[in-house]
């Protein structure tokens, strides 16, 4: 094949709405960029559905969907049930494990198998479900790893006292067995940061040389000033309001309460809370109802407005592999308070000021710091959209990405 030769490219996900987080992000923006670059794109995806253009054919494969909010933890019907990959579906749900990688890679497995004559490579969106393997043997597989979930389930043992709560987490995250047997079977993966890299490797017990890292872009056509919006004084935006303890919010809820006894703060939490949940409950106990508004989900513009009219931008994630949220608001030209967890850092750089994560004393201290000093504010604001510019694009990304399947291509030809 000629090394510019247009590729015909099978992307899956398994869970792949860009409301879901990072992944469908991921797939939207990679996707139409590597249309952009000339390759034929084609996803293959289970539910929710993503949100991708027109000219990306979608195949969507059925499933159960018993995490769909509308019909949560639905009783399937026996017809239903009569399919094996629906029954193993239903009885890991019923006994709290999390099915969907293992059970979306063994529907991709029998939609393409008879299908990849059609495909010069398949590129996987962290399912690493055992069906990949199997396609493996026929096609030229390339993994994402954005991060390892490895230190998701370490957070969500870490942060219950409960020993049933902690079976619970070790259940839900079983999935995590087949996928570090998946990953190692692989010559090239893909992951968006040397943190990730560094991690994944140690966890997964895989040599480094096997990964290719990737960085995320920011779609700076989303994100991006608005001038014309004035920024509220001491208004801050956070851009998760899950109960997750990996994305730190309790931490800024402290560090909110902290800051009321000496400023008039007000938090805008794109999003909204689980009904009586761990957020809902600590912000009541710390009775910061009043300064905190939750946006419910917004579209695109008015995410923006939200950014522009936001004094700062805080991320107080615990880990993040790469850190989307603190890319997308340096686009916007607002001053970032980032945590150290994980590659934060290296998204962040020397565009925002960076604190221990997990400390809300000193998550406060950096968002005081720069509500009190306008230039600093300003200087950093400015530092981290021309990082942004420079550092992360989704054209970049893509090139990169095909690099890596040419070189999966020829390992594969080998063989």
């Amino acid at each position: 094949m000629a090394h510019q030769a247009r590729l015909r490219i099978c992307l899956l996900s398994y869970r792949s709405n860009p409301h879901c987080g990072g992944q469908g992000v991921y797939l939207r923006n990679l996707s139409r960029a590597l249309k952009d670059l000339g390759h034929h794109v084609e996803v293959v995806s289970g539910p929710p559905d993503p949100i991708l253009d027109d000219d990306i054919p979608v195949h969507s494969l059925a499933s159960l969907d018993l995490y769909n909010p509308d019909d949560l933890f639905r009783i399937p019907s026996l017809k239903e049930l009569s399919n094996p990959v629906n029954m193993i579906e239903w009885l890991q749900v019923a006994t709290l494990g999390f099915p969907e990688p293992f059970t979306f890679g063994l529907r991709a497995w029998a939609f393409l198998k008879n299908r990849l004559h059609q495909y010069d490579v398949i590129h996987d969106n962290q399912s690493l479900s055992y069906g990949l393997t199997w396609l493996n043997r026929s096609i030229p597989v390339v993994c994402t790893i954005h991060h390892p979930i490895t230190r998701d389930l370490d957070i969500a043992v870490e942060t219950v006292s409960a020993f049933w709560k902690k079976i619970k987490h070790l259940r839900w995250y079983s999935f995590i067995r087949m996928q570090k047997r998946v990953a190692d079977s692989f010559s090239k993966l893909v992951t968006v940061s040397e943190c990730s890299r560094d991690d994944i490797c140690a966890d997964f017990k895989i040599a480094q040389d096997r990964f290719e890292i990737v960085p995320n872009g920011i779609d700076i056509n989303l994100f991006y000033p608005i001038k014309e919006i004035e920024r509220e004084k001491n208004r801050i935006i956070v851009t998760n309001s899950a109960d997750m303890p990996l994305k730190g919010l309790y931490h800024l809820l402290f560090a909110v309460a902290h800051m009321a006894k000496t400023t008039d703060i007000q938090l805008t939490v794109i999003g909204t809370p689980k009904k009586n949940g761990a957020v809902e409950n600590l912000v009541r106990s710390l009775d910061i109802g009043h300064l905190i508004t939750f946006t419910g989900r917004v579209d695109h513009e008015e995410f923006v407005r939200h950014y522009a009219r936001a004094s700062v931008a805080v991320i107080p994630s615990l880990y993040e592999g790469f850190g989307l949220p603190a890319g997308e608001a340096m686009a916007c030209g607002v001053p970032v308070v980032s945590t150290t967890g994980g590659a934060l850092p290296e998204v962040v750089g020397d565009a925002g000021i960076l604190v221990p994560p997990g400390d809300h004393i000193a998550l406060a201290d950096g968002i005081l710091k720069l509500l009190n000093n306008k230039e600093l504010a300003k200087k950093l604001g400015e530092a981290g959209y021309r990082r942004v510019h420079k550092m992360f694009t989704w054209k970049a990304a893509a090139q990169k990405t095909v690099e890596t399947y040419r070189e999966a291509i020829r390992d594969h030809s080998r063989f």
